[in-house]
């Protein structure tokens, strides 16, 4: 949940570009440097116990008669977004998903290099997370701790739509703008993840990560609508990048936006030719 720190000064949750780990000229491709593998690290951890979390509070609350309940969830998940966010993101960015890390690569604030190492980071972490859940609460039931629409497939597609928009707008405004108070930045988007789970959870499971609904997919081998969870948040979470662009340079004028590599710099480009 950050950007690369040469565009725009330094928070909390910040992640440089791996430029810094590109400086043996005998690496080519994704450097395998120490700090990549740092960054690698963080992601599976941060990544395994945020999905432990939030997946336990529904194996939890469907074992036992409903004792979390939904507004129990909806806090856990909120809570250790925030916490995992503090704990690694001055190490990886703490993305601990593969839709911010596709758009932050689409807007050009993280490398494209990088991204396919994140996302089995991601989904890796996931993926022990629940087998670890499935080990803990095997009985006659196993609970599944996935998501599936409760109503129809474009109910939910949209749902996630937009509440991955509005995830991703909250990251890009607290987590990569200079203007913004970077400290605040995990409590902000702990609090948006909260929110989203209350409302939309009882309609989509609330997913805004692929990694989320891919980790209990692949342990359970139930792949019920799980298209909706891989396309819908990476689609809505890149809108939602591109929409804080939009209003990032209000203050500034138009000669100054083109030159700071924005998302008009290539408009400005064609103008001049």
């Amino acid at each position: 949940m950050a950007e690369n720190s040469s565009n725009n000064g330094n928070h909390v949750l910040n992640i440089k570009d791996g430029s810094e780990d590109n400086h043996n000229p005998s690496n080519s491709g994704i450097c395998v440097s120490i700090p990549f593998i740092q960054k690698l690290l963080a992601e599976v951890l941060g990544t395994y116990f945020l999905i432990f979390a939030g997946c336990a509070s529904v194996v939890v609350n469907l074992d036992k008669e409903k004792v979390v309940t939904h507004p129990g969830i909806s806090i856990v998940w909120g809570l250790v977004v925030m916490v995992m966010a503090y704990s690694v993101g001055h190490i990886s960015g703490a993305h601990f998903n593969p839709a911010v890390t596709i758009a932050f690569a689409t807007t050009k604030r993280f490398p494209y290099k990088q991204v396919p190492a994140f996302i089995f980071a991601q989904v890796l972490g996931s993926t022990l997370a629940n087998g670890t859940l499935r080990l803990l609460f095997s009985g006659k039931a196993t609970q599944f701790p996935g998501t599936l629409p409760t109503g129809s497939n474009l109910q939910s597609f949209v749902i996630e739509f937009i509440i991955t928009f509005y995830l991703m707008f909250v990251i890009s405004g607290v987590a990569t703008d200079n203007r913004a108070i970077g400290e605040l930045a995990g409590l902000a988007v702990g609090s948006t993840v909260l929110l989203n789970v209350l409302f939309a959870g009882p309609i989509s499971g609330a997913s805004m990560n692929p990694a989320r609904s891919l980790g209990p997919a692949i342990v359970h081998n139930q792949y019920k609508g799980l298209w909706i969870y891989l396309v819908s948040p990476t689609i809505g979470a890149i809108a939602g990048a591109w929409a804080y662009n939009l209003i990032r340079f209000t203050d500034k004028p138009l000669r100054e936006i083109t030159k700071t590599g924005s998302f008009l710099k290539s408009v400005g480009r064609n103008g001049s030719n």
